[in-house]
Parts: C-alpha cells; structure tokens; sequence
C-alpha cells in the first residue's frame, strides 16, 4: 500500500471529508432558506439561484468518487445519441442495485452539464432529512409516500410544475421502486408468476403506473427517456464507506436513448412497454455477466475540473476556520471549555464512524408491502 492510499485509509482523512460536506451542508441549506422571500417576487431566479447551490453540494460527493477514490465511470452508448445528452430534457431509468448507484448517476450529470438542476422520485421522508433532504426539497424533487391514493395528486402537481424549469434536467425514476435484494426479487417473481408475466433474473418488475404518469405530465417537456443499465466489474460490490475510504472502484453503464415519441400514450400499452424494456434490460445484464461489456462503443465525456475545485475550496475554508476555533479554545485558559470541545469533537467522531458504516438500507426497507405489490402493474 502506497504512502497515498495509506493516507485515505485512516480515519482522520476520512472525518475530515465529513465534517466538509457536514457543515457544508448546513450552510447550503441556510443559503437554500433565505431564498424563500425570493420565490414569490422572482421565481425562475430563485430556482436557478437553488441549481447553483445544489451543485455546490453535490459537486462535493461527485468530487470524492471522481478524485479521491479514483473512481470511473465508463459510459456505453451511441455517439449520436451522445450528442443529445445535456441539450434537452429527459426521464432517466436506471436499475436501482448499488449502494453509490446515486454517485454514478450525479457523475453521469456532471459530465454533461446537468449536476445540480436534476430531478428524482424519492420518499417522501427524505425531505426531511437536513442537507441533502432540504436541498432536494428547494430544487423541487418529486416525492411520494408510495401509496398511490396519497400521491397521485401531489405526484401529478410537482410534474407539472417541472414543465416551465429554467434549467435543462434530467427526472430520474427507479421503476423498480426500492432497491435490489434477493428477497424483494423473490416475492417479485411470485407476482410475475402470478400475472402471467416473463420473469427477470436481474431487477424487479417495475412499477408502469407512475411512469405513465410522468410520460404523460412530460410530454412536449421532454424529449426522450434514457434506459441505463448500471453494472461493476468483477464482480465488485461498492460501497460509501469504501469510496470515502479512497476505494476505486469500476462501474459500466449503458444508456439507450428513446425518443419520448416512441412511448405509447395509452396505460395499458405503456405498461407494456416497460414491461419489455426491463426484459430487454436484463438481457443486457445478463450479457455483461458473461461478457465483462455491455454492447455499443465505449463514449469518453471528460470530468470536470469545477467539482474538485469547489470541494477543496469548501474544505479549505471549513477546515481553517475549525482551525482559528481550536486554537482560540485552546488558548483560552479555561478547563471546562477545553473539556466540552474534546467532548464535542470525540462525540462527532463516533457518530461519523457510526455514519460511514452504516450506510445499507434498513431492514425495514427490504420488504415490499403488499400497497407496493399492489402497485406492480
């Protein structure tokens, strides 16, 4: 092990990375919530005020994955194809079996432009979350409680209020609702056995309404729905921990780009045809397995020098003014202040050890209910 990596092993450089995008974000959330006043006079500015502003936090993440742990991400896809990437509007579907899943795709942004103005469906209780919940929520991200009779209404308003953004996005939805584990394929297959419909040995079957749904909100907003197939050589099972960790690690992705027009407007067709793109997305996972490739040229989009800048000048000047409190503490001659900080600092330090290890779902998340089953169209 080199002196570097050596380096990006121990627990200190890993604190520090933490406590950056920690207080970082704090702060971006504070500057999210004085935009507040803004939205009613200026709307459009507030909003791309809020894009710069994500970027600044996410750019972060991107910049530990791209050049801290030297991770790669090799995109697969047409050239022509390619040069509509970052132009126009577009609902991503992506496979959902990744702990980093969302580090690759914020990369995949980044490379063309969009990181920061990007849309997700998630739940409803991530916009709560400090940092990265509240940043979501001020740059409009859909969420939903995942039962229908509740989201619809919600679900259909935050569609249509993408429909004037002033920022090229990408929505992303996970069609699959939840993540990969071999007990939610199982109970998955059991409803594919049960509905008559082709089993998949790679994903879940997807749930068709709430695409149709935004296919349908999209229209003339959106010009295509990107399939992309998301997949780690070898075998590699990554983690956060392990890219905070300086892990590297090599993930392959593979995107088709459909033009929105070739989407069936009508449910029952659209169901469909999402449900033969995940047969077709599982053949192409099923390829790659065999292969060590998935199919079409490799398409080189370079990284962003902007992501690393704004990580170092963030952590730069947290880590200096964290400095100045130190010494002042230190210098202040007085045992009990010295005593609380020491507390403070080690109570950080265990919750952040607590937090890089404990970054896999919980379990309560590994079960799909039968309101979700019931959803499978």
């Amino acid at each position: 092990m080199g002196l570097v990596q050596w380096l990006k092993s121990q627990f200190l450089c890993q604190l520090i990375i933490c406590y950056g995008f920690l207080v970082s974000g704090l702060l971006i959330n504070l500057l999210q919530i004085c935009t507040l006043p803004l939205w009613p006079i200026n709307k459009q500015l507030a909003r791309k005020i809020n894009c710069k502003l994500g970027y600044s936090l996410t750019s972060q993440s991107v910049a530990i994955l791209e050049w801290w742990s030297g991770t790669e991400v090799t995109l697969y896809t047409d050239p022509e194809s390619c040069r509509h990437y970052g132009k126009e509007n577009a609902i991503v579907i992506l496979n959902h079996n990744f702990e980093i899943d969302f580090l690759c795709g914020w990369s995949f942004c980044d490379r063309f432009g969009l990181l920061g103005s990007s849309k997700c469906l998630a739940k409803k209780e991530l916009s709560y979350m400090p940092i990265i919940g509240w940043m979501w929520y001020f740059l409009e991200m859909v969420f939903i409680k995942r039962k229908w009779e509740e989201d619809e209404t919600c679900f259909v308003q935050s569609l249509q209020n993408l429909r004037d953004y002033p920022e090229k996005f990408w929505f992303l939805i996970q069609c699959e609702g939840t993540r990969f584990t071999a007990e939610k394929h199982r109970i998955s297959m059991e409803v594919a056995e049960k509905k008559g419909l082709p089993k998949l040995k790679h994903h879940i079957l997807p749930r068709t309404k709430g695409f149709w749904v935004a296919v349908q909100k999209l229209r003339g907003t959106v010009a295509a729905v990107y399939c992309c197939t998301l997949n780690f050589r070898n075998g590699e099972t990554p983690t956060l921990r392990g890219v905070i960790s300086g892990t590297t690690y090599h993930p392959d992705i593979y995107i088709r780009r459909i033009p929105l027009g070739s989407v069936p407007e009508d449910e029952t067709e659209c169901s469909a045809w999402l449900h033969k793109l995940y047969q077709e997305k599982d053949k192409f996972q099923e390829d790659y397995i065999q292969t060590g490739r998935f199919p079409g040229p490799i398409v080189t989009a370079p990284r962003s020098p902007w992501t690393l800048i704004n990580w170092l000048v963030w952590t730069s000047l947290l880590l200096y003014t964290l400095c100045l409190v130190l010494f002042q503490v230190v210098t202040s001659g007085s045992i009990l202040t010295t005593l609380a900080t020491v507390f403070l600092c080690f109570a950080v330090s265990f919750g952040v050890r607590r937090m890089i290890g404990e970054t896999e779902i919980r379990k309560s998340d590994d079960i799909i209910t039968p309101v979700c089953q019931h959803h499978i169209n």
